[in-house]
């Protein structure tokens, strides 16, 4: 069984202390996510869900718990060797793109591999070939000023997936879109997973996209309350 995960949270716990006392985000989470799946986690704002997330991808460190991906505890990596697990097993897509403005698309999605430590020659050649995936490789030169919501969050999907990780993680990728934008954007997601062999964890409001994977989560109050096969 331990081969066939991706991930695995073990009693997963995060708390914040506030002027008013200390506030429990996420209390005991146990997750098994088997590679390939597809998981969307719903529930309402403030529940935990982006917490979770930021948590799985190694964005954000738990009060106590434990989380590994491929089998790698992740919290027993430090520093650079942390960036380094998230920068090579994790892609990243937020619902505001969080892309850099001042850089064209070709160079937002160059980014991660120049990171990892890429000369920027065969780091441009895998930026634009993934551009190319995802339907914008007519825009590598333009900034994100001048590109749609739609193209923005294409081009946020080829960074996170330009350094080829097992393990994409997306909060919120439609939440910002109008209704044929989303829909353009859960079909190049369920294709780069196909094409892929990808894990998904998709933190959504979108019902029809929660319930087009394979199992929903459903976060309350920072419990795990419910976890259904779509």
């Amino acid at each position: 069984m331990t081969d066939q995960l991706m991930v695995e949270v073990r009693q997963l716990c995060k708390s914040f202390q506030a002027p008013g006392g200390q506030i429990d985000v996420l209390r005991g989470i146990d997750l098994l996510i088997k590679k390939n799946e597809r998981v969307a986690v719903v529930g309402t704002s403030g529940a935990g869900k982006t917490t979770l997330m930021h948590i799985l991808g190694g964005l954000d460190s738990p009060t106590s718990g434990e989380v590994r991906v491929e089998g790698e505890n992740l919290f027993s990596l430090r520093g650079n060797a942390l960036d380094a697990f998230r920068n090579r097993t994790v892609g990243f897509v937020f619902q505001f793109h969080q892309l850099l403005p001042e850089f064209t698309a070709l160079e937002n999605v160059m980014m991660p591999r120049l990171i990892a430590g890429e000369k920027r020659g065969p780091a441009s050649e895998k930026a634009a070939a993934v551009l190319s995936e995802v339907g914008l490789g007519h825009r590598l030169k333009h900034k994100p000023g001048a590109l749609s919501g739609g193209e923005q969050q294409r081009v946020a999907i080829a960074r996170a997936l330009v350094n080829e990780p097992q393990l994409l993680l997306a909060d919120e990728p439609t939440g910002n879109l109008d209704t044929g934008t989303s829909d353009e954007i859960v079909s190049l997601l369920n294709r780069m997973h196909d094409s892929r062999g990808l894990t998904m964890v998709i933190v959504t409001h979108n019902i029809p996209l929660a319930a087009g994977l394979d199992r929903t989560l459903k976060i309350e109050d920072g419990v795990l309350a419910g976890d259904v096969l779509n």
